[in-house]
């Protein structure tokens, strides 16, 4: 076990060796990448947001083939079969289950009161406080640098605002890769940090080598955000879709939606009036337009056409700001022993006791 100052609060928490956790990245955060974090020390995350309850109540099985260690599942409170994914985590005793969108308190209490810690991530200290509010047991502060869905405020900003908002533990996101950005997290206030981008390109991720390839090849100042993928601030890396995205009209983009639509159905097997149900309540919850309601099916689509079908040019490469600092793809096992090593010699250079 970690001790002193890098034995936190997460930790003890979590039940994992090392303050740091694996974020649930959609047809990235497999059950084998999960295993490979918690195996390693680390607190793995299992994505399910784009998963039919069958699958999800699957891989939850297979990680718990794969690892003694405990580990946590990322959904959507609103997608369709999202009752019977919190029946799942419950029924396997699911270490922790994590979520951003559209909080539904049955849920929550669900969890609570099955005793499974519930951690969100946000992007403002006001949301932080909101996620309290309804029961959050760890809040994910993560930055403007951070990949997917994110926000406009840096995490050297963001992160001591929430840590002052809240008082449960928080953890950083957004930018982090070494040990030196853990020590600085602490140094904020945090208990840990969550890395995506970084775990993305791991020997254990199922990223296929030519979307690996095109994360290696970008530089800071290739990963834009962009509200072109499905209506909400994104930040991805620059491709050839994302430059046709940006350059589409509006009518052409409504088509790419209505036909991502249709193939999310086909994924999730969900009825028409689920999919409703499921768009209505993103419109309230996250106060969208219709035009960003009709463009919510576009990324797990458009992602999968990266992530799975090894088509780069063609899909979404969600990614942190930080790929650009990224040039390697070690096990999960040697990635946290050197985050680690870092972080001790970073503490030793500063003299910490």
């Amino acid at each position: 076990m970690s001790t002193g100052v890098l034995d936190t609060a997460l930790c003890k928490a979590l039940a994992c060796r090392y303050p740091i956790i694996q974020t649930a990245m959609g047809w990235v955060a497999t059950p084998e990448l999960v295993a490979g974090t918690c195996n390693a020390g680390g607190f793995g995350f299992l994505a399910a947001a784009t998963s039919r309850p069958e699958q999800a109540e699957a891989d939850i099985r297979k990680v718990a083939t794969l690892t003694e260690q405990p580990f946590g599942v990322n959904f959507l409170m609103e997608q369709p079969g999202a009752d019977q994914i919190v029946d799942s985590i419950i029924r396997h005793g699911v270490r922790a289950a994590s979520y951003s969108r559209s909080p539904r308190r049955e849920f929550i209490d669900k969890f609570k009161a099955a005793g499974i810690l519930c951690i969100p991530t946000v992007g403002a200290a006001k949301h932080a406080e909101k996620a309290v509010q309804l029961g959050a047991d760890i809040i994910v502060a993560q930055g403007g640098e951070g990949g997917g869905h994110t926000g406009i405020v840096p995490t050297s900003l963001l992160l001591p605002q929430v840590v002052a908002a809240v008082d449960v533990p928080v953890v950083a996101a957004g930018g982090f890769h070494s040990g030196q950005g853990l020590v600085a997290a602490l140094a904020y206030g945090a208990t840990g940090i969550a890395m995506g981008t970084r775990f993305l390109l791991t020997a254990e991720s199922p990223v296929p080598e030519a979307t690996a390839q095109r994360y290696f090849a970008a530089s800071v100042t290739d990963v834009p955000v962009t509200t072109q993928v499905d209506g909400l601030p994104q930040r991805v890396v620059r491709n050839e879709l994302v430059t046709e995205l940006e350059s589409s009209s509006s009518p052409a983009l409504l088509l790419r939606a209505l036909r991502s639509a249709l193939a999310y159905r086909k994924l999730t097997g969900a009825s028409l009036s689920e999919l409703l149900s499921a768009a209505l309540a993103l419109q309230k919850n996250d106060k969208l337009t219709r035009s960003q309601m009709l463009m919510a099916a576009n990324a797990p689509i458009l992602i999968k056409r990266a992530m799975v079908e090894g088509v780069p040019s063609e899909g979404v490469l969600p990614s942190g700001q930080v790929t650009g600092v990224i040039d390697d793809r070690p096990t999960c096992a040697s990635l946290i022993a050197r985050i680690m090593n870092e972080a001790e010699q970073t503490l030793a250079r500063l003299a910490v006791r």
